[in-house]
């Protein structure tokens, strides 16, 4: 934020923002007939709003500052983000108290902006574009959501990073991707100031939806328990439930991309899954050369996530914006999903400023128009493992020009190194009858080998050289068993 200096501090008359009028009836089922009849008109794209707001771009935005003691329920409340240029469309907010919403107005009053600045000039024609959930005391926010469908929270570790979404649509495809947004929000407090729920109406060309998010804010996770309900305005070629998006640069295994000075930059290293028959997959991250999707077939999956297991300050090295306090994100769906695939997109950046991986789930069978579909699932924001491994997980991956060890490097060939952890190899010496379980489509292997690394407990090291058949992507399947018994999870990667 900027210095105080210069800001105009008119305005201070209330210490709350108004509250209009006496309300009107609100529920849950209320807002789901609401987006029903939403879906039966035609899709209306929203005004562009003032010309001032594309000269409050990112830099410009960050002046402004919501006045504290218009903090909606005092401290530990809610604050409201102006439109920016970046976040154009006006959302309406309501706050519901004993089953009635009543509309929370805007006024250039709830902000403290320098002179001369565009929001000045904006006055009553601008509007809310978003909110978040403030700490006691005012000290940072825990819940934020702005942009579209966007919404994230600070995690145990009291950190943003990578952001979750309402709903994905052709995300990844050849079609262009349509974004739905929140065009309405309405705000229900809990008994204390760490339990919100956040209703809210979601529009695009193509669907409807209503939304209720119960957040919770715990020690240990930010948990929200989420219940959608979709109306189908058109069909889609790709619909994308739960989608989760996040950034990855670079890593240790993705040395080539790595321009700047430090080791690592990335807001989450791996996709990890837990399919309907129990079995436990991690794919890491990657920052492709050329747009990459893959597709985890699954029926009616236990979980998945974006997650940042690599904890370490001096892999990072980064005292400004620790990304190793980066949450991990991990959805649980309620009830069956039916058959569909868990999908992760990645595409090629040259920066930590763009996010350029998604994660959701696809249902198997494409919605058509008219069609009304349910999902109800928890989102944990959290700083370790979400659930308890009863195999080794991997925590380590390196990539390299591949040989055979005391021979020279061959051209061509490529060598993946993966270092699993955990106490199903406690115990575990260099005589045990540990065996890779290796699946390679694309390529063919020309190095296999596992051994126990001297020195490091519990640390299982695996080593894979592979050769190319042709163009096409290898992509390999590998875990570690024990006597015909897998003692990791199963480790999956795409070489494009």
């Amino acid at each position: 934020m900027a210095g105080l200096t210069g800001l105009l501090l008119a305005g201070r008359s209330s210490a709350q923002p108004v509250i209009q009028g006496g309300g009107e009836p609100f529920g849950w089922e209320l807002l789901q007939r609401r987006a029903q009849a939403l879906a039966r008109r035609p899709w209306q794209a929203p005004p562009p709003g003032p010309a001032e707001l594309e000269k409050i771009v990112y830099d410009v935005a960050n002046q402004v500052q919501y006045r504290p003691e218009k903090t909606l329920w005092g401290d530990a409340g809610v604050r409201f983000f102006p439109n920016t240029g970046g976040a154009r469309r006006r959302i309406g907010m309501s706050v519901v108290e004993n089953g009635r919403a009543r509309r929370i107005a805007y006024s250039p009053s709830l902000y403290m902006v320098p002179r001369g600045h565009p929001l000045t000039a904006i006055g009553d024609r601008g509007g809310f574009s978003g909110f978040r959930v403030m700490n006691p005391g005012g000290r940072g926010d825990w819940l934020a959501f702005q942009g579209a469908s966007y919404f994230r929270t600070a995690g145990p570790l009291h950190q943003y990073g990578l952001s979750a979404r309402g709903l994905a649509i052709d995300t990844g495809t050849s079609r262009p991707e349509e974004f739905p947004e929140f065009t309405d929000f309405w705000l229900e407090r809990g008994a204390d100031s760490e339990h919100l729920t956040v209703y809210a109406l979601l529009d695009s060309p193509s669907v409807t939806g209503a939304y209720r998010f119960v957040n919770a804010k715990g020690s240990d996770a930010m948990v929200q328990d989420v219940s959608a309900v979709l109306f189908m305005r058109r069909s889609v070629a790709q619909l994308g439930v739960a989608p989760l998006t996040s950034m990855f640069w670079y890593g240790e295994g993705d040395r080539a991309k790595a321009l700047d000075w430090r080791p690592e930059v990335h807001d989450s290293d791996g996709l990890a899954i837990r399919t309907g028959k129990g079995e436990r997959l991690w794919r890491p991250l990657a920052n492709p050369d050329r747009p990459l999707t893959n597709s985890f077939a699954d029926e009616n999956p236990r979980g998945f996530g974006l997650l940042q297991r690599d904890r370490a300050f001096d892999h990072y090295q980064d005292d400004a914006v620790f990304y190793e306090k980066r949450p991990s994100l991990w959805i649980e769906p309620r009830g069956k999903w039916g058959r569909g695939a868990v999908t992760l997109f990645q595409f090629p950046t040259d920066s930590e400023y763009n996010d350029n991986v998604a994660a959701f789930w696809t249902p198997a069978t494409a919605p058509a128009a008219g069609a009304r579909l349910s999902y109800d699932y928890r989102l944990r924001w959290i700083g370790g493992e979400p659930e308890t491994l009863d195999v080794a997980r991997a925590v380590e991956f390196w990539r390299g020009q591949g040989n055979i060890p005391g021979k020279p490097p061959e051209p061509g060939i490529h060598k993946f190194v993966v270092d699993f952890e955990g106490d199903a190899i406690a115990g575990l010496t260099y005589r045990s009858p540990v065996k890779p379980d290796v699946t390679i489509k694309g390529g063919r292997a020309v190095n296999i080998g596992s051994y126990k690394v001297d020195g490091r407990k519990n640390i299982w090291r695996f080593v894979l050289d592979i050769q190319r058949s042709g163009d096409e992507a290898v992509e390999v399947r590998a875990c570690l068993n024990l006597e015909n018994k897998p003692i990791t999870e199963t480790w999956l990667y795409t070489l494009a």
